[in-house]
């Protein structure tokens, strides 16, 4: 008797944690669309093919989300990156040798009825840096990574911006 009100107990109490804790699951039945086609992405910066690595990255996040990307779907996203920066966070005899890789654009995905929706100001929502050492060619290899990096957590948070909001 003890055994099975504890058991009860511990199931409830698993019961109220899970539901209370702000998690929801969303099946693909829930998603606000099928699929999506991916506009014109444009690079105001000065950092070469970042619109190309968004444009896969994005592609990557929808198709792991269960979300086809076609030309004609109905759902249209387009953006443009306005801010690419490389911020030094340490250095050592006045070198830098720590760095920060910093990336914002703006957003915006129009629906099969012509609504709008913009999103400004997302970036990575993480902190995304790298460590370089004496040869230029560990530095600017290094760089690159890190903007990978750096434009698939900016895809990642995007994709969950236009499907949870």
């Amino acid at each position: 008797m003890k055994i099975k009100t504890g058991l009860l107990l511990t199931a409830y109490c698993l019961l109220v944690v899970f539901c209370g804790c702000g998690y929801t699951i969303h099946g693909k039945s829930s998603l606000p669309f099928d699929s999506i086609q991916i506009g014109n992405i444009e690079n105001l910066t000065v950092e070469p093919k970042l619109q190309d690595k968004l444009h896969r990255a994005l592609t990557e996040e929808f198709l792991k989300q269960g979300i086809n990307v076609y030309p004609e779907s109905a759902f249209k996203l387009s953006g443009r990156i306005y801010k690419f920066e490389l911020r030094i966070l340490s250095q050592k005899y006045d070198v830098a040798t720590e760095y920060e890789v910093i990336i914002e654009g703006d957003f915006r995905i129009v629906d099969s009825s012509g609504n709008i929706k913009d999103f400004e100001k997302i970036g990575s929502p993480f902190i995304v840096s790298f460590q370089s050492s004496d040869l230029l060619e560990d530095v600017l290899s290094s760089k690159e990574l890190a903007s990978e990096r750096a434009v698939k957590d900016m895809a990642m948070q995007i994709v969950s911006l236009v499907i949870y909001q």
